[in-house]
């Protein structure tokens, strides 16, 4: 029966965590590219985030241009995730300098696993609905434009064919097995990474 409460309080933990971290990044990239703040979906993302993110602003200025308040809110997001489905799993209490370490690993994997499935997301309805004005998909398009941007001016466009997301893929791939690599040497365990969204591999 205990074991049956843990798995419960892990799945609760990890599933309410993570889809605020989502919202959390999602506002952090939405940010960095600029995209519609009128946006219908931006503005849920805005309301559903401020509570946490607008007193945080008070205490953790901006750097750049780049809203750290938000980076630090999905830090402490996934620290917590870590620190309460750590001790609901059985595993005690992790060091919290290594949790924070793991917390890093879990939001870039994240932002990777997001803008994967996002580039996918994308092509699928490039093809079936080129012309839609969804505010899902044009908000989408926004969010994608600065990863497939850079490559686009390296390798342009085969006629009406845009092959820049194939290669925004790979970087994507190998941006992850990376963030394997590093993960395994910061001692990162399985049950502790398989609590954030990633491409499948770990």
């Amino acid at each position: 029966m205990t074991s049956t409460f843990s798995n419960i309080g892990v799945f609760l933990v990890a599933t309410l965590g993570i889809l605020y971290l989502f919202a959390v990044l999602m506002r952090f990239l939405l940010q960095l590219a600029r995209a519609d703040f009128y946006n219908p979906i931006s503005q849920g993302i805005v309301k559903v985030t401020n509570p946490l993110l607008l007193p945080l602003r008070k205490v953790v200025p901006g750097l750049f241009g780049v809203d750290m308040a938000s980076v630090v809110l999905a830090l402490l997001v996934g620290l917590v995730m870590i620190l309460v489905c750590g001790a609901f799993a059985g595993f005690g209490l992790f060091n919290p300098l290594s949790a924070l370490l793991w917390s890093l690993i879990g939001c870039v994997a994240t932002v990777i696993a997001v803008v994967f499935v996002g580039m996918l997301i994308s092509i699928v309805f490039s093809w079936i609905a080129p012309q839609s004005s969804h505010p899902a998909l044009m908000l989408l398009r926004q969010l994608l434009e600065p990863f497939c941007a850079p490559v686009r001016r390296l390798i342009p466009p085969l006629g009406v064919i845009d092959i820049s997301p194939i290669f925004v893929f790979i970087l994507l791939t190998v941006a992850d097995k990376l963030l394997l690599g590093f993960a395994s040497m910061a001692n990162m365990p399985r049950f502790v990474y398989s609590l954030f969204w990633h491409i499948p591999g770990f």
